[in-house]
């Protein structure tokens, strides 16, 4: 199975809709992948990822698949005290890097100011939940890798959501730290990336990275990576 991940297109985020630059970049964005032979589209339930996925989706004549497991994560203090830039997650990860922090090593973030930042639920939240979408796909959770248990899983589907909920489900299905790939892959809008399993019934698998954040078809417009 290829999953190719998109992130919404430059974004009203108070109407939760996307600019009038934001379907420019949904539209090339499906320029970009109407030949990858997607067959079915999910995004999250936001407005700005549904009009995202919406311009792939009727270009391709597929329907989108509403997934409520990649709303955008909530960030901030989880007890009232306030911890660093109000714990939004890229901020903490450029401050813990000054600070000399290893983003592989998490024991940092069990510690104040981070300890309390609700953010550790909805990463935990988007594991849970994206175990039970991978076994509507085929592929069972066991240990740090996944079975493959479907019959149909020879196939490319899309997942269109947000630069937050998609950091924390590749951090679930890369078995690397939420914080490292707030600082490794930081998705640009309409930025694309592609993973690959193993097909083969009964066996053990590992999503395999072949294309991660790229917005090139959007890079004529000058507009960078902003939350």
């Amino acid at each position: 199975m290829k999953i190719i991940l998109v992130r919404h297109g430059h974004p009203d985020y108070e109407n939760d809709c996307l600019t009038a630059l934001g379907h420019e970049q949904a539209e090339k964005a499906a320029l970009r992948l109407k030949d990858e032979g997607i067959q079915q589209i999910f995004s999250s339930p936001f407005g700005r990822a549904q009009q995202t996925a919406l311009h792939t989706a009727e270009r391709l004549s597929l329907s989108v698949n509403i997934v409520e497991f990649m709303r955008e994560i909530k960030w901030g203090s989880s007890d009232g005290n306030a911890v660093y830039a109000d714990g939004h997650p890229w901020d903490t990860s450029l401050y813990a890097v000054a600070q000399g922090f290893s983003l592989m090593d998490e024991s940092w973030t069990e510690q104040p100011p981070f300890c309390n930042n609700m953010v550790f639920a909805e990463i935990d939240r988007v594991a849970m939940q994206s175990d039970e979408w991978m076994l509507s796909l085929g592929y069972k959770r066991e240990g740090a890798n996944y079975r493959v248990i479907g019959d149909d899983t020879n196939r490319t589907i899309a997942l269109f959501s947000h630069g937050g909920s998609s950091s924390a489900l590749l951090s679930h299905l890369l078995n690397l730290p939420f914080f490292y790939l707030c600082r490794a892959i930081c998705p640009d809008f309409t930025a694309i990336t592609v993973l690959s399993l193993s097909d083969v019934k009964g066996s053990l698998t590992a999503p395999m990275i072949e294309l991660a954040n790229d917005s090139r078809h959007i890079r004529s417009d000058g507009v960078s990576y902003a939350m």
